[in-house]
């Protein structure tokens, strides 16, 4: 069986370079006009999550990272004021997985990437200094895995700090996660912005050696990552396929593989 698995760092809805409207529901509609069988979304506004179904004509399951500051309704109406400028300073961020309506979810989970006692940890074996450190627990960063009969799908969005290491230990916690929820025989996905490029991830290196048997990871920062099954080279959009009326749609382009 073929499937097509999709990762898309949505930027809340805004497009590049940032404006004030919101063009959400047009990013969901676009990533999955083609039915595809996954669709992992990182930075959606937890207004945002109940409506993903609607949209795009998949499950929908949803694991909230910064709970919005005020009610949902309320949140989104004051961020399209200027989604650009707001971002998600009242609507909250959460990832979500999609999933084709054929495939049946068995089990979910999720894990907190940057809890204080692994900062802690981690703060003390980098050797952080204080405002990185601080920076590091400004934002809360979860992994969300979905599991169906034979695949399980995890989605992560790491932290974003001016330091490699950093992101490059979530993912391994991430990964780690991830293999604890899966089956031995399940097809493997670890998917979304890693915050980390291959060039500066040891981690990465390992995910594609022998123990783990992840496929190579492609350049820059949005990955899909697939074990336990043949799949191809993971693909980036060209800009072209995501600009609407001169707009480009996020800051990231979507990136997707088919595995079998």
């Amino acid at each position: 069986m073929s499937l097509l698995v999709r990762t898309w760092n949505v930027f809340h809805g805004n497009t590049s370079p940032p404006e004030r409207a919101c063009h959400l529901e047009e990013m969901v509609r676009l990533a999955t006009e083609d039915q595809p069988d996954v669709v992992c979304l990182q930075e959606v506004p937890v207004w945002a999550l109940g409506r993903l179904g609607e949209w795009s004509g998949m499950q929908a399951f949803g694991a909230v990272a910064a709970r919005s500051r005020l009610w949902g309704e309320l949140g989104r109406a004051i961020t399209e004021l200027n989604s650009g400028f707001f971002r998600s300073a009242f609507s909250g961020q959460a990832n979500a997985i999609l999933l084709a309506p054929g495939l049946r979810a068995l089990d979910e989970a999720s894990i907190v990437l940057n809890p204080r006692g692994f900062r802690r940890r981690i703060a003390r074996e980098l050797g952080l200094d204080a405002r990185l450190r601080r920076k590091w627990g400004k934002e809360r960063r979860v992994c969300h895995a979905v599991r169906t009969e034979s695949l399980t799908v995890a989605n992560l969005h790491d932290s974003s700090v001016p330091d490699w290491r950093v992101p490059d230990a979530e993912l391994l916690r991430a990964a780690v996660f991830a293999d604890t929820i899966a089956e031995p025989d399940d097809v493997l996905v670890l998917a979304g912005d890693f915050n980390v490029i291959r060039e500066r991830s040891t981690t990465l290196e390992q995910l594609a050696g022998p123990d783990w048997g992840f496929t190579k990871p492609i350049s820059w920062i949005d990955q899909v990552l697939v074990r336990g099954a043949p799949s191809g080279h993971a693909r980036r959009w060209p800009d072209e396929r995501r600009r609407r009326e001169g707009k480009l749609l996020s800051d990231h382009a979507p990136v997707e593989v088919t595995i079998g």
